[in-house]
């Protein structure tokens, strides 16, 4: 075997994974071990695969949307359409996530100030009871 070839085991430390996430996305065609026997072997090509998944399911990409970005990979266009589109979807979600992060200030923020009524609600119940 290669040693650019790696087991399951070797994926899963260098990328902080369960085998059961890597059979999984192996499961989903977006990664492609070698096989012998019951063995995987993952090339290089599929640790490149498994960073740009884990990338994307952190910045909150769907499966789907990740599929389609790998699959833009080998149009032969030196890998522009697959930028680009990686850059759309990126700024889609970027989007959603500034919106997202807006909203949990503003729950934030409330929240913060009905703890604060309720402090004070309960000093002036615990001064009541003292005087």
């Amino acid at each position: 075997m290669s040693t650019d070839l790696m087991t399951i085991r070797q994926m899963c430390d260098d990328f902080d994974v369960t085998p059961r996430t890597l059979r999984f996305y192996e499961a989903k065609e977006l990664l492609f071990p070698q096989r012998e026997g019951q063995r995987r072997w993952f090339t290089r090509r599929d640790r490149a695969r498994l960073k740009l998944i884990l990338r994307g399911k952190r910045f909150g990409f769907s499966l789907e949307q990740i599929r389609q970005l790998l699959d833009l990979y080998d149009l032969g266009d030196g890998q522009y359409t697959q930028l680009a589109r990686s850059y759309e979807i990126g700024r889609d979600r970027l989007s959603g996530m500034i919106a997202q992060r807006d909203e949990l200030n503003a729950a934030i923020a409330e929240l913060e100030e009905q703890l604060r009524w309720g402090e004070q609600m309960m000093a002036e119940m615990q001064g009541r009871k003292a005087g």
